[in-house]
């Protein structure tokens, strides 16, 4: 099992040939100088499929321990986990969606995310994915903002609704033009 580390809000792994394997081979992170960045729920779902071990100020963390602290770092943590895992288990391959104001973007099964140079419509982001708790409630503007966005990258929006019993209800939202 690989070793990683948390340092702030996000989880670290600084072996560079562990840290390359999981970025290269299973879509992972973010390389920053030999050492791989993950994200939380992408920590969390290699927590849970035990491709790595996280620790905090050295001190090794439990599957449980490490879900409680990072949902203390985050609020929402809890709903994103649920939604980035069940998106994962779908086959899709799913990166922060930061950069464009949601929680991630997805690509379909089988594509590089990673590929530089020129990329055909199907290798780009396929949907911009918001994870949410069903008593969640928005404003047409926000919504609007949001859908707008996705249009913006040629991406679909999606809400990904965790009800009370961590199961996930995904809503498309388009923009109709008369």
């Amino acid at each position: 099992m690989r070793e990683a580390k948390l340092l702030n809000d996000s989880v670290h792994i600084p072996d560079s040939d562990a840290a390359e394997d999981v970025h290269s081979e299973l879509y992972y992170g973010k390389m920053r100088e030999g050492v791989l960045e993950l994200s939380l729920p992408e920590a969390m779902h290699l927590v849970d499929r035990q491709e790595i071990e996280v620790s905090k100020n050295g001190e090794k963390l439990s599957r449980e321990k490490t879900f409680e602290t990072f949902c203390s770092q985050d609020g929402d943590f809890d709903q994103k986990y649920t939604v980035y895992d069940d998106l994962r288990d779908r086959g899709f391959i799913v990166k922060t969606g930061f950069k464009f104001g949601t929680h991630f973007r997805t690509y379909p099964r089988g594509v590089n995310p990673y590929k530089e140079g020129p990329k055909t419509n199907q290798e780009h982001t396929q949907r911009l994915v918001h994870a949410v708790h069903e008593s969640r409630e928005w404003s047409m503007e926000e919504i609007s903002r949001l859908v707008r966005l996705a249009e913006n990258v040629r991406a679909d929006f999606v809400f990904g609704v965790v009800d009370s019993e961590h199961d996930v209800t995904y809503y498309e939202i388009d923009r109709l033009t008369p």
